[in-house]
């Protein structure tokens, strides 16, 4: 039988995974979690083989929880189960140690399938990610500027690209205004860019808003 842990913000998603998995005669649904703070003391009290995340949570992200988790659990199987396309986050949380990614548009079998291939140790990528992955160890430096930021500053990349200022970031994360500033300007280092602009135009051009 196969442990599953559920993490999504929406609870019809919740629902929803757990009545299509409870069709499945070797997989059990044993919890589930609407935000990121909540799920390391759930994991912590019950056993789980596979973990089901989400990318956008409220409190940790998902990015964020996958290096909490491999540290504390290294063979605790990650698959991330999303909206956002293989692009934007794939090959970061394959980076990280997820054994899967799967977006929530493609049909129910998929994230079985997946599901069953971590449980086995397997690691279960799309077409479109494994291209973008190949793609990316023949790239110059095997990566693109983007790939350069930690998932923080990936994070915080993000909302200067959606037009966020310095204090509205800090808000939306729980962060100081001063810690903000230090990661725009380690993201402009990194990326060799002097200003918002040039982020905006980036995102845009790389197809990374969301």
């Amino acid at each position: 039988m196969i442990d599953i842990f559920i993490a999504d913000d929406h609870e019809i998603v919740r629902v929803g995974l757990r009545n299509v998995l409870s069709n499945e005669s070797d997989m059990k649904v044993v919890g589930e979690a609407s935000g990121g703070y909540e799920i390391i003391d759930i994991l912590k009290k019950i056993h789980v083989d596979v973990a089901v995340l989400d990318i956008s949570m409220p409190g940790l992200t998902g990015l964020e929880l996958l290096s909490q988790i491999k540290s504390l659990y290294p063979r605790l199987g990650i698959l991330f189960l999303t909206m956002h396309p293989e692009h934007r986050y794939g090959v970061r949380t394959m980076r990280g140690g997820a054994m899967g990614y799967v977006t929530k548009d493609q049909a129910v079998d998929v994230l079985v399938q997946a599901i069953r291939k971590v449980y086995r140790g397997g690691i279960y990528v799309s077409e479109k990610l494994g291209e973008l992955i190949a793609h990316g160890l023949h790239a110059r430096n095997g990566k693109q500027m983007h790939e350069l930021l930690s998932n923080r500053e990936y994070q915080i990349m993000s909302m200067l690209a959606k037009g966020l200022n310095t204090k509205e970031i800090a808000g939306n994360l729980s962060l100081s205004p001063g810690t903000v500033y230090t990661h725009r300007e380690r993201i402009f280092e990194k990326m060799k860019m002097r200003s918002n602009s040039e982020i905006i135009y980036y995102a845009i051009t790389n197809d990374l808003l969301e």
